[in-house]
């Protein structure tokens, strides 16, 4: 969506900022020379008082010290991505850029430094043709905008400390996952089957290259609609779709009908707008998305330069909370209906198995060696199992039990450890079996 790849890029918020500063600096001095010589004195009192040599070297202070810490704050950010994309994962980046804390911190510090530039060009001493000029208010206001710079440097730091935390990193990603998740999975169970596509059915082909971010619902039944036809999207968000090669497929409404060519060209064209596709994953449609970042900080994590099992565990328990979130949710198709309840639009979203194989399989391959993971990994288990709604949620537990056991069969744990595990592998069992012991 338009509106999250605005939020995750640095540049807009300071841009603006900056324009709303030099706009500031341009009208406030104007002000100053129309109102300044009537102001009452209880105003001016609080006023800068100083004359234009005070008056450049107060801007030219806040200017020149503006820039410093200006290029402080980017430094620090930049370091911190770094850290994050390196230490964690590159594709936890996004949660950092579109924190907007740090949006307004860097606005705040570029608009400061700006606005003292644009009011020091109107300080002007006394000259055989013109009066001096000294802009009382724009001066206070450029003071008061460099003490909110500090408090903003700061914030700034003491927030910049929190967000580097991994902990911190796994909360943010678990919180926006819960929120696409609520947005994506409505939690109702699916009122019809899916149509199933005939033999005759068009193929649909997508329009560019790069990872499928998001579908336009509305747009895609309105084709459907317009064409007499049902589509089938059968590529799910986050997907890496190269440009001419099939990702859905389309067929008449009506059963003796045929799509003529220039309904598919229709539809053609519009799935070409409705599918958008990025250069990145995001979060916008992809309940996939957040898995994948928090399994990308627990095999980090289980890395032989970073050797973090604690991590890996922490990042396990979150995993656990939005799987077993997913086991009590319709995961099948989505089927979009036309105004008199017939399906039109049929959208593919990923299977509970799918999900399960994307928790729990790189975990259980890197933390193999780790009694703690594979122990962290048997209890996450148990409780998808207590929470699974059908035998095919239990089914999929059930079968990455049991290569779970084999990994755990592999290893050369000690007597203590081994004995550990298997009472973790009973327990899954006893959980699958509707009993918690």
């Amino acid at each position: 969506m338009l509106g999250d790849t605005w939020r995750t890029q640095l540049w807009p918020v300071p841009t603006f900022c900056v324009a709303l500063a030099v706009l500031l600096g341009v009208v406030l001095p104007r002000l100053d020379a129309d109102i300044d010589e009537d102001l009452p004195g209880v105003v001016t009192v609080y006023l800068f008082s100083g004359g234009p040599e005070a008056a450049r070297a107060v801007l030219s202070a806040v200017a020149g010290s503006l820039v410093t810490v200006t290029s402080l704050t980017f430094s620090l950010t930049v370091v911190t991505l770094q850290l994050a994309s390196s230490q964690f994962s590159p594709r936890l980046l996004r949660t950092f850029t579109r924190d907007r804390l740090v949006h307004l911190s860097l606005g705040m510090l570029l608009a400061t430094f700006v606005y003292a530039l644009t009011v020091l060009r109107t300080v002007r001493g006394d000259l055989p043709d013109q009066p001096a000029f000294v802009p009382q208010i724009s001066v206070t206001v450029a003071y008061l905008l460099a003490l909110v710079s500090v408090l903003a440097l700061v914030v700034f730091l003491a927030h910049l400390s929190r967000q580097i935390r991994v902990e911190w990193m796994m909360r943010q990603v678990h919180a926006e996952t819960n929120a696409t998740i609520g947005r994506v999975l409505t939690g109702e169970g699916t009122a019809r089957t899916a149509p199933i596509a005939p033999d005759d059915a068009i193929v649909l082909t997508a329009g560019g290259s790069g990872f499928l971010t998001s579908v336009d619902e509305r747009a895609l039944l309105a084709a459907a609609m317009d064409n007499a036809a049902v589509v089938l999207i059968d590529r799910l968000p986050g997907d890496s779709l190269v440009a001419g090669t099939p990702i859905g497929q389309a067929w008449p409404f009506l059963r003796d009908a045929r799509l003529v060519k220039t309904r598919h060209d229709a539809l053609t064209g519009c799935l070409h707008r409705a599918v958008r596709t990025g250069f990145e994953r995001t979060a916008a449609q992809d309940v996939a998305f957040g898995l994948r970042q928090l399994v990308d900080v627990v095999v980090k994590a289980l890395s032989p330069g970073v050797n973090d099992p604690t991590t890996a565990v922490h990042g396990l328990g979150h995993i656990a909370v939005l799987m077993c979130d997913l086991a009590g949710r319709d995961l099948g198709p989505r089927l979009v209906c036309d105004d008199e309840g017939q399906t039109r639009l049929v959208l593919r979203r990923p299977s509970f198995d799918e999900l399960l194989d994307l928790a729990v399989a790189q975990p259980r391959r890197y933390g193999a060696a780790e009694p703690v993971v594979l122990s962290r990994l048997a209890t996450m288990l148990r409780e998808i199992a207590w929470t699974a709604s059908g035998s095919v949620q239990r089914a999929a537990v059930a079968r990455h039990l049991e290569s779970l056991v084999a990994t755990i069969e592999q290893q050369s744990f000690d007597p203590s450890e081994r004995d550990v595990l298997r009472d973790d592998v009973q327990r899954v069992r006893h959980a699958l079996a509707g009993s918690w012991q």
